[in-house]
């Protein structure tokens, strides 16, 4: 009996534990793909729509602010640093930080205004360093005064390495660059949005259909990749379950049949005096039941114990425990478990109590 609730038990730890990681992973995914980039953006409808800061509220309105992480719009406009044209971006440096998690910064990020960031081969190419004073002026100066009046000195607090096209621009606040170029409209705007990839096709078309000056696009390959390794994670948790469950019953029902062979005697001597198979089957299959809610309990527990270590381990994050498990496992720990018995428990009704008796 302690075999067979072992087993169960064991079953009823891996069945609760992959569960609640299975309900849990989209999150603890989700939370992991947020530090590969945006997963959404807001462009123009089209070259006559006004697209601008309220434009992007109107749109961002229409998610659930639970799932919005971050959003940093970006408008690109030429400047110049040492006379030598490079593209701007203004845009909000601390949404930035939670929208481009991986962009690595040699220094600190700007966040307020006067601070300047730069990405690596713009800083190689005009030699500049983490605490330069650097004068960036607009890019339509003509004359010495147009130039006074128009640069500004900026504080370089940080170098930008991605290894991508981001090391190519200057970043600032949208006040700095309007007081370089003038006030102008947003060029796009990232989103970072926890949610699944049904879901956000979902705001893709609502924001299309409500809101006439924004195309929503999804980033392609961030959404797919993050669909694509979700349903294979899910797949083999699922896969995993299953062959657990599978080997308890196996391991239930090899240990339940020892113990009939085990009581044959007591059996048979229990039918030679009148007992009815009815009152076996109730005997047995309520021990098997009684083991298998037990086992559901105490695998319910343990089971939450192994997930959250597991997601500590993997996803450095604590798991969120569910509480309609608890019956769910001792359900499904029972329901196994007399499934197991059905075999054993027909084969004691099947003893011969004269064959017993005799000792054969």
């Amino acid at each position: 009996m302690l075999v067979a609730l072992l087993a169960i038990a064991v079953g009823a730890t891996i069945l609760s534990g992959l569960v609640t990681i299975y309900i849990d992973v989209p999150r603890q995914m989700g939370a992991e793909f947020r530090n590969y980039g945006a997963n959404m953006i807001f462009m123009a409808s089209s070259n006559d729509a006004v697209f601008d800061e309220a434009a992007v509220q109107e749109g961002l309105a229409l998610i659930q602010s639970g799932q919005l992480v971050g959003v940093a719009p970006y408008r690109y406009e030429t400047v110049r640093i040492h006379e030598q044209p490079v593209v701007a971006a203004g845009t909000d440096l601390t949404e930035v930080q939670t929208t481009s998690p991986y962009w690595m910064i040699e220094g600190d990020w700007g966040t307020s205004e006067g601070d300047l960031m730069v990405g690596r081969n713009i800083a190689e190419s005009l030699n500049l360093h983490v605490g330069d004073l650097v004068n960036v002026m607009g890019p339509t100066e003509e004359n010495e005064e147009d130039q006074l009046n128009f640069g500004e000195d900026m504080k370089l607090t940080g170098i930008v390495e991605t290894g991508g096209k981001e090391e190519d621009y200057i970043y600032m606040s949208m006040a700095d660059l309007e007081k370089l170029v003038g006030e102008g409209e947003l060029d796009v705007a990232e989103l970072s949005v926890s949610a699944g990839s049904d879901e956000l096709n979902g705001y893709v078309e609502k924001i299309t259909e409500e809101v006439d000056s924004i195309t929503p696009r999804l980033v392609k390959r961030v959404t797919q990749s993050e669909s694509t390794v979700l349903s294979k994670l899910q797949a083999l948790v699922f896969l995993v379950t299953a062959v657990v469950l599978v080997l308890t019953m196996i391991c239930v029902a090899t240990t339940m049949t020892a113990v009939v062979a085990e009581r044959r005697k007591e059996i048979g001597l229990r039918k030679a005096l009148g007992a009815s198979d009815s009152s076996i089957i109730r005997e047995f299959m309520g021990e098997g039941l009684l083991l298998g809610g037990v086992g559901g309990i105490v695998g319910s527990v343990l089971g939450f114990v192994f997930a959250q270590y597991v997601s500590v381990r993997v996803f450095a994050s604590s798991i969120r425990y569910q509480p309609l498990l608890l019956p769910i496992t001792i359900l499904v720990s029972i329901l196994i478990t007399g499934l197991a018995c059905l075999v054993p428990v027909r084969n004691a009704t099947t003893i011969d109590p004269a064959l017993v008796l005799k000792g054969e």
